[in-house]
């Protein structure tokens, strides 16, 4: 798999793809909603800058409040109450005190330079701490400019999730991404070929080397060929993107996940330390996705001898003319539709290419998706007028599964078999 599909590649590969969409699975867990959420000092920025405004508006406020007091003295006088004039009174002596030399035009200011000086040391220390590890080029200034969105909790939701899968019912604490990936390929690697276990291969992005990475745990009888190829160029290559996850890779694992999960731009790059005697000699690489690596993992899966492929992918068809739906205006809406068209693209490219002597590719993807990359609380759909939740989205993926592969294939075969 690649991008979010390495999700569903680690519990398959363990046999706990059911964990992920049953009734306790991962996807319908309430965590999910709080997934890829705008970063803490994007948020701290924003409420600053809004508390400042708001502290800038009090003496208009302040006038404001005569809009109110004036006509309530007017009908009072008018119903001949008593009080108006005092009423009156007590809203000058409020603001002959509130714009006195010694009142809000010196605490505003003060109050407003206290609040953005704060944000913006709370800014710097944030920016400090992200660049740490690796040299940068470009001004110190560039780095109260953070990535708007945060990774952080889809990578820990992902590993926790697969901890309740693999700890079963034993109450033990959590362990590292770390260890637990190191546990996670000792048990894959064990149990590889046993009913229910299968072969692993994730590929993400290295944008420092500006290519894909291929991290595997396969069979004995295809590890060789994952490296080793028929020119010795070829095989430099393959060292340079290979991580063999039985081998010097075994630690990588939980790098993988983290890249995978990691949008490009729209996410700070995950860092990834080699090994001194590893191909890149102990370097620090950053990673991340790329929508466009789908051909990628074909291609490798192809390489590995794969008879068939099956893709499964939330981007929908090409839908033609008079099929245009609102644009999404809000900053997640936006880049989930960009990042929804590129995966659409890269699969239609994938599946026009001249495949030759390559196995079958069979696609699986929905004629219609109105829940974007980024709406784990579910998606409008315009043409329908009505909310989808992402509950749905999961019972309609099982219909295109059965109508576009089940049916299909798998019925045309067993109709073949029982006619011969």
């Amino acid at each position: 798999g690649r991008g979010v599909g390495v999700v569903g590649a680690l519990f398959a590969a363990v046999d706990g793809a059911a964990r992920l969409w049953d009734e306790r699975g991962m996807w319908r867990s309430p965590a999910v909603r709080q997934l890829y959420p705008w970063r803490s000092a994007l948020r701290a920025v924003v409420v600053a800058l809004a508390l400042a405004v708001a502290i800038v508006a009090v003496p208009l406020l302040v006038m404001a409040l005569g809009l109110i007091v004036y006509p309530i003295d007017f009908v009072s006088k008018m119903l001949g109450a008593s009080g108006a004039a005092s009423l009156v009174s007590a809203y000058l002596r409020v603001t002959e005190r509130a714009f006195a030399p010694q009142g809000l035009p010196t605490w505003l200011p003060r109050i407003v330079l206290l609040v953005l000086g704060s944000t913006a040391i709370a800014a710097l220390a944030s920016g400090y701490r992200r660049s740490r590890g690796r040299l940068r080029r470009g001004g110190f200034w560039w780095r109260l400019l953070p990535s708007p969105l945060t990774s952080t909790p889809a990578i820990d939701l992902t590993w926790t999730a697969l901890w309740d899968l693999v700890r079963g019912a034993a109450q033990l604490k959590e362990p590292s991404h770390l260890e637990l990936a190191r546990r996670y390929t000792e048990l894959l690697a064990d149990n590889l070929g046993q009913p229910g276990f299968r072969e692993l291969l994730v590929v993400v992005h290295d944008v420092d080397a500006g290519r894909d990475l291929v991290c595997a745990l396969v069979a004995e009888s295809r590890r060789a060929g994952l490296v080793r190829r028929a020119s010795i160029e070829d095989t430099e290559a393959r060292r340079a993107e290979v991580l063999d996850l039985t081998g010097l890779g075994r630690d990588h694992l939980s790098d993988a996940v983290a890249a995978a999960l990691t949008i490009p731009l729209a996410t700070e790059y995950h860092q990834v330390q080699f090994a001194p005697e590893a191909y890149w000699r102990g370097e620090r690489h950053r990673l991340s996705d790329r929508p466009a690596a789908i051909a990628r993992v074909v291609d490798e899966l192809i390489a590995l001898s794969v008879e068939q492929i099956i893709i499964v992918s939330a981007a929908p068809e090409s839908p033609g003319p008079h099929a245009l739906g609102a644009a999404r205006t809000d900053g997640r809406g936006r880049m989930g539709e960009w990042m929804q068209s590129a995966e659409a693209a890269a699969l239609r490219d994938l599946l026009a290419r001249d495949q030759g002597s390559s196995p079958r590719i069979f696609p699986i993807q929905p004629a219609h998706n109105p829940v974007g990359p980024f709406d784990f609380e579910g998606g409008f759909d315009d043409r329908s007028a009505r909310p989808q939740s992402l509950a749905e989205l999961m019972n309609r993926g099982y219909e295109d599964a059965f109508h576009q592969f089940v049916e299909p294939v798998v019925g045309a075969s067993g109709d073949r078999v029982g006619m011969a």
